[in-house]
């Protein structure tokens, strides 16, 4: 009798453990690569340079933490020459330039689990554009501008701690949009949009 009362909370105990832990465990690593588009820029008194500019990759990665529904990530991501060409026949001549983005989003999703988890996000930060060696007549010029991000995408999840994530996610900087001395917060003209995919890590 006794030995079967021993079985019987072994056995409850091995069947609760990884579902404890499955409960807690929430952080996920996802580092990924994919494409900046349909992004413009205001080069402002250059009336003749196309302001739309052309596709270009994208790395970085993103950790988070979802539990559940509802969490947060931090989201990286570096795109090198990003201003080098635009789109149509009178192209800005820019030489060396990326755009690094660095964004603190919160995130709501499916419940989790294998299979399919979509979710959504959005969130602000920074974003970071460098230009350099644009000619002798130009300084190179470096902006740290604050942004916001909204996105979305689907987890595939292959086992709990390994799966595929795909990503679609719109930027937009902001700028002081009056020139008073009051600080009033606006969209400004430089935009995008990022596709990615990556592998994520999750414990």
């Amino acid at each position: 009798m006794q030995l079967r009362k021993i079985l019987i909370i072994s056995a409850l105990a091995l069947a609760l453990v990884p579902a404890t832990a499955n409960a807690q465990s929430g952080w996920f690593f996802t580092p990924f690569v994919g494409a900046n588009f349909g992004g413009s820029a205001n080069f402002e008194d250059f009336d003749d340079v196309d302001d739309e500019v052309e596709k270009r990759i994208d790395f970085g990665a993103t950790l988070g933490w979802n539990p559940h529904i509802v969490g947060f990530e931090l989201d990286f991501g570096w795109s090198p020459n990003f201003f080098e060409d635009t789109v149509g026949s009178t192209n800005f001549e820019f030489g060396d330039s990326n755009v690094t983005t660095l964004m603190g989003n919160v995130l709501v999703s499916a419940p989790p689990g294998r299979g399919v988890r979509p979710y959504g996000s959005a969130g602000l930060g920074l974003i970071r554009s460098r230009v350099s060696g644009i000619g002798s007549f130009f300084d190179d010029v470096t902006r740290n501008d604050l942004g916001i991000n909204i996105g979305g995408g689907v987890n595939g999840q292959f086992t709990d701690n390994i799966g595929i994530r795909g990503d679609l996610r719109y930027f937009r900087s902001l700028e002081d949009d009056e020139n008073d001395s009051e600080f009033d917060l606006g969209l400004s003209d430089f935009d995008f949009w990022r596709g990615t995919v990556g592998v994520s890590f999750r414990w």
